[in-house]
C-alpha cells in the first residue's frame, strides 16, 4: 500500500497542479466566451469571414502569450502583449458589440499580468467600453448592463489577485522546502563530522591510556627483567643466580597479565584484591628484596574513600616513580607516605638518590633530558585528568620528594584502605 505520510515534496507538487489547474480553467473559459460571441455576432448579422478572422486573430494573439509566458518572466512584455489583446478586442467588439463577452478573460489577465494600480485603470477601462457598447449600438441601456459587468469585472480581478497570491505561495514553498532539505544535509553532515571527531578523540584518549599503562607496567616489569638478568650474569654465585631467576620468571608472569589487562582494559591486578595501601606494602617488599633497598610505608589506617580512577592513578604514580628510583636514582632509601589531606589523598615518595634538578625540569614543561621524562610527564597528566597534581622537589645529590594529590569523591565505587577488598 502506498505511504500515507506526507513528504517534503508533496505539498510543492500539490500547489503547482492547482496553480497549472486555474491557468488551464482561465484558457477554457475565455475559448468558451470566444465561441459565445462569434456565434451571437454572426446571428446578429455580422458577415461570417469578419467573425472568423477576429476570432482567429485574438485566438493566436492570446495563444501566443500563452506560449511566451513559459519562456521569459519579463512584466513589461507581458504588459504590451496585454495590452495588444484589448487593441483586438476594441477592434471585435467595434465590429460586433457581442464580443463584450470577452471582457471577463482581460479582467482576469489584467490582474495577473499588470500591477495592481495598473489593473485597476485597465479593468475599469474595459468596463467603461462594456457598459457603453450596448447603449452606443441601442441608444438605451439598463441596470443589468451596468451591475453585471461590475460584479463580472471586480470577481475577475480578485480572482486574478487570489491567482497571483497563490503562485507567490508556491514559490516561497519551494524555497522553504529547498532550504529545509538543504539544511538537513548540512545537519547530516554534521553530525557526521562529530562522530569522526569523536571517534578520532576516543582513539587518542585510548592510545594515551595505553601508552601510559604500559609505561608503568610492562615496561617497568622489563627493566627489571633486564637488570636481574645482568645481575645474574655478573655473580658466580649460584644461590643468587637462582634467586636472580626466580625473580625474572616472576616479573615476566606479572608484566603478561598486565598486559593482558591493558588490552581487557581492567583494573590494575594490584587493586583487584586488596586496597590501595596494600598494594603499595607489595610493591616496596618486592623492591627491597630485588634492589636492597631499605624501603618503608606510612599509611593511614582509615582512609577516606576513593573512587577506582583515583586509585589506579596513584598507584600507577607510586609503580612509575619506584620504577625511576630502581633505575636512575642510586638511592638505599625510599619512604612512602599514603595520607589524608583534608579534601584529598597525598601520595608522598621521597628517595635518598641521586636527584635531579627539579627546577629546569619545570621550566622545560616536564621534560627531563631530550627523549626522557615521560614517566614523570604521564603521572602529572594521569593526576591533572582527575583534579589532582604532581609536584616534584629535587635536586643533583640531594635526592628527590614526589608528592601527588588527587581530590576525593571518584567517579567509580570505591574501597577503604583497611577493608580486604
Amino acid at each position: 500500500m502506498p505511504s500515507t505520510e506526507p513528504s517534503p515534496r508533496q505539498p510543492a507538487r500539490t500547489w503547482a497542479s492547482l496553480v497549472g489547474s486555474i491557468r488551464i480553467g482561465q484558457a477554457v473559459i475565455t475559448v468558451v466566451l470566444l465561441v459565445i460571441g462569434a456565434w451571437r455576432a454572426a446571428a446578429d448579422g455580422v458577415p461570417l469571414p469578419w467573425v472568423l478572422a477576429l476570432s482567429l486573430v485574438f485566438l493566436g494573439w492570446y495563444g501566443g502569450g500563452l506560449l511566451l509566458s513559459r519562456r521569459t518572466a519579463d512584466r513589461r512584455l507581458a504588459t504590451w502583449w496585454l495590452l495588444g489583446l484589448t487593441l483586438i478586442w476594441l477592434g471585435a467588439v467595434a465590429v460586433s458589440p457581442e464580443f463584450v463577452w470577452l471582457a471577463f478573460p482581460l479582467w482576469l489577465l489584467a490582474g495577473f499580468v499588470v500591477r495592481l494600480p495598473g489593473a485597476l485603470l485597465l479593468s475599469a477601462a474595459v468596463l467603461a467600453v462594456v457598459i457603453t457598447a450596448p447603449l452606443v449600438r441601442t441608444g438605451t441601456t439598463s441596470y443589468a448592463n451596468v451591475i453585471g459587468p461590475l460584479v463580472g469585472g471586480v470577481f475577475a480581478l480578485g480572482i486574478s489577485r487570489g491567482y497571483l497570491e497563490l503562485v507567490r505561495d508556491g514559490r516561497e514553498r519551494r524555497r522553504l522546502i529547498a532550504s529545509l532539505v538543504a539544511t538537513q544535509e548540512e545537519m547530516a553532515a554534521l553530525q557526521d563530522e562529530l562522530a569522526r571527531t569523536q571517534r578520532e578523540s576516543g582513539a587518542s584518549a585510548e592510545r594515551t591510556r595505553v601508552s601510559r599503562d604500559i609505561h608503568d607496567t610492562v615496561a617497568q616489569s622489563v627493566s627489571s627483567i633486564g637488570m636481574l638478568a645482568r645481575s645474574a650474569l655478573e655473580t658466580d654465585d649460584q644461590a643468587q643466580s637462582t634467586r636472580a631467576l626466580t625473580q625474572i620468571g616472576a616479573l615476566a608472569a606479572e608484566g603478561l597479565a598486565d598486559a593482558r589487562r591493558i588490552v581487557n582494559a581492567l583494573m590494575p591486578a594490584e587493586l583487584e584484591s586488596s586496597a590501595l595501601g596494600d598494594a603499595l606494602a607489595r610493591m616496596l617488599e618486592r623492591l627491597a628484596a630485588e634492589t636492597g633497598i631499605t624501603t618503608t610505608l606510612h599509611a593511614d589506617d582509615d582512609l577516606p574513600s576513593l573512587g577506582l580512577d583515583a586509585e589506579v592513578a596513584l598507584l600507577r604514580t607510586a609503580q612509575s616513580a619506584l620504577a625511576n628510583v630502581r633505575s636512575h636514582a642510586a638511592a638505599t632509601r625510599v619512604v612512602v607516605t599514603l595520607a589524608d589531606a583534608g579534601d584529598a589523598v597525598r601520595l608522598d615518595i621521597v628517595d635518598d638518590g641521586v636527584g635531579f634538578d627539579a627546577t629546569h625540569w619545570d621550566a622545560q614543561g616536564g621534560a627531563v633530558a631530550q627523549g626522557g621524562g615521560y614517566g614523570l610527564r604521564s603521572m602529572r597528566a594521569r593526576l591533572r585528568e582527575l583534579g589532582g597534581g604532581l609536584d616534584v622537589e629535587s635536586a643533583l645529590g640531594d635526592g628527590t620528594a614526589l608528592s601527588a594529590h588527587v581530590p576525593l569523591g571518584g567517579a567509580a565505587p570505591a574501597r577503604r584502605s583497611g577493608d580486604d577488598g
